[in-house]
């Protein structure tokens, strides 16, 4: 391009010019090369910093001096000079460049793989034939107190998209806000809900100012990964099946714009399910379909094409299995299955996204949850039944997706790498124990309400509220009678330590039997996962919604503990704080127990065999959840989490423990096997 051309187009003169130092302000150390282009394309911007509208004016002696030290192929790199028009929608094609382009994508999130692991998975992806990798953006975990980000660690978004250009992938980013993914509110903070009028994916002013501040430091750190910056990034998703939700007409343009005016200039995308395309198409936006059945590819060719013309087809989810619920079946799709509909899809000439490739873990208290008819949470586990499992290991669906994609690669793929060894370490028998009723004194004073506060309203957390774990609520009675109330979404009830009961969606009712005198009430709440699809997230504050009620009367003067077990939680439990675990000990309580590791820590798999329910912390970091009733029945422990030596195991569980912790080189053989 011209410095002759760039006078011509002032307005995109002026956008490159406000994208360049936006992007020079927020590279910091990403890539010394990047900061060379940065400097190229502002020598270019400010070479035509004064132009008329139509037409070039005379340049003055100096300018023609000047001229071929501002040209634009005289200063890009060679390496850069093909990257200007990216990846385009040409007819029934994509275009990168001049060439035609497939999208054979898959979908990892960083964010539920160690980060030690990322490379693995990643080269794992390229040896199976794909070319793109795909993914998602949580808000929630990036900004989990308002205004305050971390994109450090596991949440590098930058590092994991600099990996994959550097093993030779392109980017699909699904930046959000809202994502859906199985996490906790589809990625949006819980903080959100404590405006009482929240309207989440909407244009209601308390969404987008949120929005827009959260955009101003995503997009920020996004802009210089896309293609014509030399970055990985092709296209960038325009929010996540907002068709099937469709409250706000004005809302997707509003976030088109949102990106496109922060320096996002790639190709966009929509993404819907067949209950959603009708409503998910933007005007200026590609859109594609999600899907799982074959029987639904009839929407390639006859939704898309009456809704946007002849464009490329791409199915940008193609489900290949499923995520599993507590207390549900452990969901698997045909490895035959699977392969035929990813021919069938190529075979109408689409491009396609594997969701997932490899689906990982819902750490901590991530996970998200479905509530149509009946409430149910999603286990710790996002294996998916996907193309790699859990742990990374291949499978069947690996070998004949790799044999399928290789067969029209036009070269050898790359072998796959060598799998990460798995051990069996010695069983863990935990030696020291705190009930939760004496880990009490240890956490500071209470929050003291006339009146139940729900997790998200509670004054912690510098006021951003209380986003996941339980809360404790205690109040006095002095009478037996009918205890009643809105429990989100497990609550555990005590007479002072004894365990009674639960209330729960389905009981919201129970019977207190005869007290003597003044008697300590509790109820210990659980935030299970907020529900992340459908038409009621807004309705997803946890903890104790409104009053509790005995016998009709509202219950008053609460003493409210926030449990929301950070890393930060455990460390005001010093180990003069511990006793010996009793031969019955009373529950709720935290047992703790010391993991033995060898040299070179390794991949093992944890089996609580005899505990019911609860959650488990290797070093300060959060496991996650198991619970008797399945179909998960093993927790995935990455070597990378763990040091040799001595490795600190800590249990919270809710009634019920067994005698040992046992550590296993497979997933158990029964619901939770995730071979096929």
């Amino acid at each position: 391009m011209s410095t002759w051309a760039i006078r011509r187009q002032p307005g995109r003169r002026l956008g490159l010019l406000a994208l360049v130092v936006l992007s020079f302000l927020v590279l910091r150390s990403t890539h010394t090369f990047m900061l060379k282009i940065v400097f190229v394309l502002f020598l270019t911007a400010t070479s035509a910093c004064s132009s008329p509208a139509v037409g070039p004016r005379p340049m003055s002696g100096a300018e023609e001096r000047l001229r071929p030290r501002l040209d634009w192929h005289n200063l890009i790199p060679p390496w850069l000079r093909h990257r200007q028009l990216g990846l385009q929608a040409k007819g029934q094609n994509f275009m990168l460049e001049s060439s035609t382009f497939w999208i054979f994508g898959g979908s990892v999130h960083y964010f539920r793989v160690p980060r030690q692991y990322w490379r693995d998975r990643l080269l794992k992806l390229k040896a199976c034939g794909l070319n793109t990798l795909t993914t998602y953006v949580p808000w929630n975990l990036h900004e989990p107190e308002r205004g305050k980000f971390d994109f450090s660690g596991n949440l590098d978004l930058e590092a994991f998209i600099w990996m994959a250009a550097e093993l030779g992938l392109w980017v699909i980013l699904r930046p959000g806000p809202y994502i859906c993914s199985e996490i906790d509110l589809g990625g949006l903070p819980s903080w959100l809900l404590q405006d009482p009028d929240m309207k989440l994916r909407t244009t209601y002013k308390g969404f987008t100012e949120a929005v827009d501040l959260y955009f101003d430091h995503l997009i920020a750190r996004v802009v210089p990964l896309q293609y014509k910056l030399g970055g990985p990034i092709i296209a960038v998703q325009v929010e996540n099946e907002y068709g099937s939700y469709n409250k706000d007409p004005a809302y997707m343009p509003y976030i088109k714009k949102a990106l496109e005016d922060r320096g996002i200039v790639e190709l966009l995308l929509t993404s819907d399910n067949k209950d959603g395309l009708s409503k998910g198409v933007v005007q200026g936006v590609l859109a594609t379909i999600n899907l799982q059945s074959q029987h639904e590819l009839y929407l390639l060719t006859t939704f898309l094409l009456n809704a946007q013309g002849i464009q490329p087809k791409m199915v940008m989810e193609y489900w290949t299995g499923w995520f599993d619920s507590w207390g549900g079946p452990h969901n698997i799709l045909d490895s035959s299955e699977v392969l035929k509909t990813v021919s069938a899809i190529i075979d109408a000439g689409s491009s396609v996204n594997l969701y997932m490739f490899h689906g990982g873990t819902n750490f901590g208290f991530i996970n998200g949850a479905m509530h149509f008819n009946e409430y149910k949470s999603d286990v710790t586990s996002y294996d998916y039944d996907a193309v790699l499992t859990e742990a990374g290991d291949y499978t069947a669906k690996y070998f004949k997706l790799r044999d399928f994609f290789g067969s029209f690669s036009g070269a050898p793929l790359p072998s796959p790498p060598d799998l990460l060894p798995k051990t069996a370490y010695e069983p863990l028998m935990p030696a020291f124990y705190l009930s939760l009723w004496d880990a009490l004194k240890y956490m500071g004073k209470p929050i003291k309400s006339e009146n139940p506060v729900n997790m998200e309203n509670l004054p912690v957390n510098d006021g951003n509220g209380q986003s996941f774990g339980y809360t404790l609520y205690e109040t006095t009675i002095a009478s037996s009678g009918v205890l009643s109330g809105l429990v989100r979404d497990r609550g555990q009830v005590f007479l002072n330590t004894v365990s009674i009961g639960y209330l729960d969606y389905n009981k919201k009712k129970i019977d207190i039997p005869l007290v003597q005198g003044y008697t300590v009430l509790r109820i210990l709440v659980e935030n299970r996962g907020r529900v992340n699809y459908g038409e009621n997230i807004n309705d997803q504050r946890k903890g104790l919604i409104g009053d509790l009620y005995l016998d009709g009367s509202p219950l008053k003067n609460f003493r409210i503990y926030s449990l929301d077990m950070k890393k930060s939680f455990f460390q005001r439990f010093t180990i003069n704080k511990w006793s010996t675990v009793p031969e019955v000990p009373t529950f709720p309580a935290f047992f703790l127990g010391g993991l033995s590791v060898g040299p070179s820590p390794s991949d093992t798999f944890l089996k609580l065999e005899g505990w019911e329910k609860g959650v488990v912390f290797i070093n300060g970091l959060n496991l996650g959840r198991y619970w008797n009733i399945g179909p998960q029945e093993t927790l995935y422990l990455p070597g990378a989490w763990l040091d040799p030596g001595i490795n600190q195991v800590i249990v919270f569980e809710e009634k019920m423990a067994g005698p040992v912790i046992q550590s296993m080189e497979t997933p158990h053989l029964g619901r939770n096997q995730y071979i096929n």
